[in-house]
C-alpha cells in the first residue's frame, strides 16, 4: 500500500505496451528534441546534439551484439534477490555487467569529439568529468564482480561501497577547489537568482554525488528504466549547460546515446543489465556535470524521480523500524521498495512502469530545458 492506498485501480491503460515500442518511442523523442535544441542554437553539426547521440547510440549497439555472448560464456548472470518481485525469478541468469560497453563508448567518443572539434584545452576540462564517471563505474564494477564471483547478492560491504563514492567525490572536489573554475561555488536558481554558497558548497558537492549515484542504482530495477530515464536526463542537462560549456554538452550527449544503445539490449525483455557498473556511473557523471557546470538545481529537477525512489526505500525502512514490535517485526509502508517494485505489485506491468517513468522524466527534463 501506498498511505492506505490501493494502487492497482490506478495502473495507466495505456495501449498494449512493448519493450521495442518504448525503446523506439524514447528513441525518437529523444531525436526529435537534440534537432529542435540544436536548430534553435544553430549548432553546426559537428558541435551539436544531435551527432553525438546518433554516433554512440550506433557503436553502443553494436557492441552489446559481441559483448553479450561473451558475458554469457563467462556466466555472468544476474543473481536475483529471493524477497524480490516473483516475477523477476525468471530473469536469473540473465548477463549483467553490461556497464562496461555502453559507459565506454560514451566516455571515449566525448573525449575524441571534443579533442577534435574544441581543441586541447575544453578536452583538458572534460577530462576530470570523464576520470571522476570511470572511478564510479569501477566502484560499480567491483561490487558486480563480488556479487559474480560469490554467487550472491552481497558485493562489497556496503561501508566499503560508500566510503570508495565519498573517496571519489572528496579527490574531484579537491580538484574542484585548485582550479576554481569562475562561479563555481554560485548555484544558479529559478528566475535568475543565485545562491552563493562558499566553502559549503564543497561538502554539499561530495553529499550530491554520493547521492545521484546510489538514486540511479537503486532506478536500475526494471528492464529499460534506469537507461531510458538515464538517457533524457542527459539530455536535459546537456542543454542547460550548452551555452557555457560546450564540451559537457558534448559529454552528456555521448551519454545520452550510449544508454540509447544500452536499452537495445536492455529493453523488455532484456538480454543484459547493466549491473552497478552502469548505474553508479551514470549517477557519477550527472553529479559531475551538475557541479562542474553550476547547474545542481536543474541537477536536482531532472533528478526528481531518482530522488522520489531513493525516498522511498529511506521511508520504507524508517517506517519498518519505528514500527516494530516485540518480536521485531515492523510494518511496511510499502508493499516492496523502491517505488516501481511497488507498483509492481500492485498490478502494474513492466512496460507500464517504465512508459510511466519515461514520460515523469520527459516531463522534468522540459521543465529545466
Amino acid at each position: 500500500m501506498w498511505c492506505g492506498v490501493e494502487l492497482k485501480s490506478f495502473s495507466p491503460s495505456f495501449f498494449p505496451l512493448t519493450g521495442k515500442k518504448l525503446l523506439r518511442s524514447v528513441t525518437v523523442a529523444i531525436a526529435l528534441m537534440a534537432l529542435l535544441l540544436d536548430t534553435i542554437s544553430g549548432r553546426a553539426l559537428n558541435l551539436s546534439m544531435i551527432m553525438p547521440i546518433i554516433a554512440c547510440t550506433a557503436i553502443a549497439g553494436f557492441l552489446g551484439y559481441g559483448v553479450i555472448p561473451l558475458l554469457q560464456k563467462l556466466k555472468a548472470g544476474q543473481i536475483i534477490r529471493e524477497d524480490g518481485p516473483q516475477s523477476h525469478h525468471q530473469k536469473a541468469g540473465t548477463p549483467t555487467m553490461g556497464g562496461i560497453f555502453f559507459v565506454p563508448v560514451a566516455l571515449v567518443i566525448s573525449c575524441l569529439w571534443t579533442g577534435l572539434n574544441l581543441g586541447f584545452e575544453s578536452f583538458q576540462s572534460l577530462l576530470p568529468v570523464v576520470l571522476v564517471t570511470l572511478s564510479y563505474g569501477a566502484i560499480g564494477w567491483l561490487d558486480d564482480w563480488q556479487i559474480l564471483r560469490q554467487k550472491s547478492n552481497k558485493g562489497i560491504s556496503p561501508k566499503m561501497k560508500l566510503g570508495l563514492q565519498i573517496a571519489c567525490a572528496v579527490v574531484f572536489c579537491l580538484w574542484l577547489a585548485g582550479h576554481q573554475p569562475p562561479g563555481l561555488t554560485d548555484i544558479q536558481l529559478p528566475l535568475g537568482m543565485i545562491l552563493s554558497l562558499g566553502l559549503l558548497f564543497f561538502p554539499l558537492a561530495v553529499f550530491v554525488m554520493v547521492a545521484e549515484s546510489n538514486a540511479t542504482n537503486l532506478t536500475d530495477g526494471v528492464d529499460g528504466l534506469a537507461a531510458g530515464t538515464g538517457a533524457i536526463a542527459f539530455l536535459g542537462l546537456g542543454a542547460v549547460v550548452a551555452p557555457n560549456h560546450p564540451e559537457l554538452m558534448i559529454f552528456c550527449a555521448c551519454f545520452s546515446g550510449s544508454c540509447l544503445g544500452f536499452l537495445v539490449h536492455n529493453r523488455n525483455k532484456a538480454k543484459v543489465f547493466m549491473g552497478d557498473t552502469g548505474s553508479l556511473a551514470i549517477g557519477g557523471a550527472l553529479a559531475a556535470v551538475g557541479i562542474y557546470s553550476g547547474q545542481l538545481w536543474a541537477l536536482f529537477v531532472l533528478s526528481g524521480l531518482f530522488f522520489v525512489e531513493s525516498l522511498s526505500v529511506i521511508a520504507q525502512v524508517s517506517y519498518y523500524k519505528a514500527t516494530k514490535n516485540k518480536e521485531g517485526v515492523g510494518k511496511r509502508l510499502l508493499k516492496m521498495s523502491p517505488l516501481h517494485h511497488h507498483l509492481e505489485l500492485s498490478g502494474w506491468r513492466e512496460t507500464q512502469v517504465v512508459a510511466f517513468f519515461y514520460l515523469l522524466s520527459g516531463v522534468l527534463a522540459f521543465l529545466v530545458i
